[in-house]
């Protein structure tokens, strides 16, 4: 068997964002700032679907906010709204308990183990969200972990014959006007993918070419996902599926969201759920570093059985 091109040594722990590093919504602080009603825009955003399809058009139903959002800035209800600006506004967002604490400590306590410290296992954190890029890169979480996955948006559009022109598109901020990088339910497994094949690491891996499982970085045994909801099935299901843990969160004293949190163990799309509270001794935080400790024994065990399984070359005969 040829080795790896990867040591297979990671964990690597995806989170959900919403309600999962943070207690409530990304976009609260956008509409407090502007004076917006979030409940009109969110109640404007589920009719579009069907709106559009009077029309004959489709739009995806998990993403059309962001198309809204920017119909609200074109018509100067969000004057302004630059990459930047949602920064600044994404450095209010209170993260969760624990958060991003926890993200280090558990990266550290790998390190303390001595089996798991002589086969390098290490501990890797990953942010796959449907929400705004650009807000939560004003957090104290995206400094804190190893990639984030989320919408973005273009402020200055590159026009027709940008490949001639000499010119490069201005440094100052500019309200966002297209979307970038696009990410819903479905396509979070896409991000999933990157991970566990690596391509984060070498942009040179193409995503969807055909790798041997003890060929990519992060087996989905080392995959540990977080995450609140019934929007992250697509994501549970590719975890469970193929070998990985899940973990369903719920936040304090939100009846529905508890709710949906008990539905998804029921319909076995996690392996267990515990409170967004990720504190030294919580239900949460016992369970994940309990699963990284089993999952680093494994990986010991699997690297330990590997190099035992290469046979010595054979010894002349007298």
């Amino acid at each position: 068997m040829p080795a790896s091109i990867f040591p297979q040594n990671v964990i690597a722990l995806v989170w959900d964002f919403d309600r999962t590093l943070i207690p409530g919504y990304q976009q609260d602080p956008l509409f407090a700032a502007y004076d917006v009603d979030s409940a009109q825009f969110w109640a404007e955003v589920a009719a579009l679907p069907g709106h559009y399809a009077r029309q004959g058009i489709l739009v995806g139903r998990e993403t059309c906010y962001l198309n809204h959002l920017l119909t609200y800035v074109a018509a100067g209800r969000f004057p302004d709204l630059s990459n930047a600006r949602l920064a600044d506004l994404g450095a209010s967002l209170q993260a969760c308990p624990g958060i991003p604490e926890f993200f280090d400590e558990t990266r550290r306590m790998v390190t303390e183990v001595e089996s798991l410290a002589q086969h390098d296992v290490r501990v890797e954190h990953y942010v796959v969200s449907t929400g705004i890029r650009a807000l939560m890169r004003g957090t104290s979480i995206a400094a804190a972990v190893d990639g984030l996955w989320a919408n973005d948006f273009i402020e200055q559009p590159l026009g027709p014959g940008f490949l001639s022109d000499s010119g490069e598109p201005g440094a100052e901020p500019r309200p966002i006007s297209q979307l970038g990088y696009v990410l819903d339910d479905t396509t979070k497994t896409k991000a999933l993918f990157e991970i566990n094949k690596g391509v984060n690491t070498d942009p040179t891996i193409n995503v969807n070419a055909p790798m041997a499982a003890d060929e990519r970085r992060v087996p989905f045994r080392n995959v540990i996902y977080v995450a609140d909801g019934p929007s992250d099935v697509p994501v549970f299901s590719v975890v469970r599926r193929n070998g990985g843990r899940t973990l369903g969160v719920y936040t304090t004293g939100d009846r529905t969201n508890f709710r949906q949190v008990m539905e998804l163990q029921r319909q076995e799309r996690v392996d267990s759920i515990a409170e967004a509270d990720y504190r030294p001794g919580t239900a949460a935080y016992l369970w994940l570093t309990e699963s990284i400790r089993e999952i680093g024994a494994d990986i010991v065990a699997h690297r330990q059985e590997r190099i035992a399984g290469i046979r010595q070359p054979p010894g002349h005969v007298n």
